[in-house]
């Protein structure tokens, strides 16, 4: 019984020993590695991708190597949360204006545009558009299937049962922009959480699509929101025919607001007021 035990007992000694050896001559952890694992700290953990990165660690690891990243590829939740904040204006030395760079959704379309037939196909925006561009007149319309509901970790995202479209809270919105990649449209937007005003028709192309066209509450063309604006802040699209907002410039004055015969450029409510139903005029 005894040779047993000590045979055991070298081997232990002898595999220490080798650790002990191996650890000494391995090359130790790069800096760079640490410093990812300490911005890790202060993510949220939840791997969602809406940073643009697989997951919290790869964007650590584009952190570590360039605190840029971050004014590029904003982590929403990072944003919203205090104490994660800190903890990376301490590590990257980041200097962090929270005005500029929290967003918000917003379904850029007005909703109750005619349907060309009833869909009876999977209940999926991605599914319905593969089916002749999807069942309604406009072929840039929001089609109220709910694929961005699906995607927002917030709950932040409902149809509204009068206008049959998606639309976002923007109490519950901490733009995160999940919701953005998921829609088939290009229909939902990210703008500044500050902005009051929003544009509410989806309309791309200067020449109507055979077959379809802009619904009536669609965006004429009228160009007077562009006449109204004493900042200069809107501007025509020519490629696109429609009006584009520079919301850096907006001085919120309402005057295109009051000036859209269609009713599509809407006080957007913010975070500093009770949720809508929708964006009612």
């Amino acid at each position: 019984m005894l040779y047993p035990i000590l045979i055991l007992t070298g081997i232990g000694i002898l595999c220490g020993a080798l650790v002990i050896i191996v650890s000494r001559f391995l090359p130790k952890e790069p800096e760079s590695l640490k410093k990812a694992e300490a911005i890790n700290e202060n993510l949220p953990g939840v791997n969602c991708g809406a940073c643009g990165y697989p997951g919290c660690f790869s964007y650590a690891q584009a952190l570590s190597e360039d605190k840029k990243v971050f004014y590029s590829n904003t982590c929403a939740t990072v944003l919203q949360d205090e104490k994660m904040l800190s903890g990376l204006k301490e590590l990257l030395d980041l200097k962090i204006d929270k005005k500029s760079l929290n967003m918000k959704a917003v379904v850029s379309c007005s909703g109750n545009c005619e349907n060309l037939g009833t869909y009876t196909g999977v209940s999926s925006c991605k599914a319905a558009t593969k089916i002749l561009s999807g069942f309604k007149r406009c072929p840039y319309s929001c089609l109220g299937l709910g694929d961005c509901i699906e995607a927002c970790p917030q709950n932040a995202i409902y149809i509204d049962i009068n206008s049959n479209i998606a639309v976002v809270d923007p109490v519950k919105c901490n733009g995160c922009g999940l919701c953005v990649s998921q829609c088939p449209r290009n229909v939902i937007k990210l703008i500044p959480a500050n902005s009051k005003v929003v544009f509410l028709c989806n309309y791309q192309d200067l020449r109507d699509i055979p077959g379809r066209e802009k619904c009536a509450s669609g965006c004429t063309r009228c160009r007077k929101c562009v006449k109204v604006c004493p900042s200069g802040a809107i501007t025509w699209n020519k490629d696109k025919s429609v009006p584009e907002f520079d919301y850096e410039k907006c001085t919120n004055c309402m005057e295109c607001v009051a000036a859209c015969p269609q009713k599509i450029i809407r006080e957007f409510p913010g975070t500093n007021k009770k949720a809508p139903s929708n964006l009612s005029p």
